[in-house]
């Protein structure tokens, strides 16, 4: 009787820990940004980086993006990325950001990248608002995970702590 009580408390102990710990590791991509650069999500493990999902069409995306953009410029001479992903090909992509420039790297045609990241409705639909943003943080784990209107003081904030704290978990 013993062992199987023993056994069932080091499991629920177990779990415990693995909650209070347990990071979601970001998923891997590799993809070719409009310079027509790749770029591979694991290569830029021990940096932080900005995943910021977006689209032309999307009036929010839209008024963000000076925000971003200061974001971005307020941490360029520090260990940090900025993604900007988007589903929009190339095509429709050159005049937008001629009109709408970006301070970091778009990766058009991002399709896939979307369905590695966005949540799943009951039927297995994709349920992703715009602007989404994933901060993952120097070790390769979602930190954060964000969507809808003006996030980048959040951003900025989980950012500063991130690269204040090294990557390391804060209790």
């Amino acid at each position: 009787m013993k062992l199987p009580i023993s056994l069932l408390l080091t499991l629920v102990c177990s779990f415990a820990l693995f909650a209070q710990n347990g990071k979601t590791a970001a998923e891997d991509f590799a993809a070719v940004d409009i310079a027509g650069q790749t770029v591979k999500l694991s290569d830029l493990k021990g940096k932080v980086v900005v995943l910021t999902f977006w689209s032309t069409k999307c009036v929010i995306c839209h008024s963000e993006i000076p925000k971003l953009n200061a974001l971005a410029k307020a941490n360029s001479d520090k260990n940090v990325v900025f993604l900007g992903i988007t589903m929009n090909g190339e095509n429709l992509l050159k005049p937008y950001l001629k009109e709408n420039p970006f301070n970091f790297r778009i990766l058009p045609n991002s399709f896939g990248i979307v369905l590695k990241y966005a949540d799943k409705d009951g039927n297995g639909n994709i349920a992703m608002g715009f602007p989404a943003h994933f901060l993952v943080d120097q070790n390769g784990n979602i930190e954060l995970k964000t969507s809808g209107f003006d996030k980048t003081e959040k951003l900025g904030k989980s950012i500063e702590r991130l690269l204040q704290n090294g990557g390391a978990v804060v209790e």
